[in-house]
């Protein structure tokens, strides 16, 4: 069975690209947001950081072509955003929880509203 033939992987797919949505949908909301609603999406944000690095760890793993080039296009794709190119995945998914916490505490502190 091929990597992308998993039950268990093609749900965490179909959450990661559901988590994407949520959060795309309401990024350009969230200087109106309530601090309730904002740290709502932080939370969302968290939950998809997550996944997608739990997927980049089960894409390393895998022996499977596909996965293999699902995983080298992820690379390619945060060269894109600015990461430079000799960046650790893991160490690039470390620079997004923590500013994940940094969002949080500046919900926490009104620097939004």
């Amino acid at each position: 069975m091929s990597f992308f033939q998993s039950d268990v992987v093609r749900a965490e797919m179909v959450e990661i690209s559901e988590l994407q949505e949520e959060v795309y949908s309401n990024v350009f909301k969230f200087p109106s947001m309530t601090k309730e609603d904002q740290r709502k999406h932080v939370d969302i944000l968290e939950r998809l950081i997550e996944k997608q690095q739990i997927m980049y760890t089960r894409l390393s793993l895998s022996d499977d072509p596909d996965a293999k080039k699902m995983k080298d296009q992820i690379v390619e794709s945060a060269k894109m955003m600015g990461f430079p190119s000799s960046s650790d995945m893991n160490q690039a998914f470390s620079q997004m929880a923590t500013m994940v916490d940094v969002l949080k505490k500046q919900i926490d502190r009104n620097e939004f509203t």
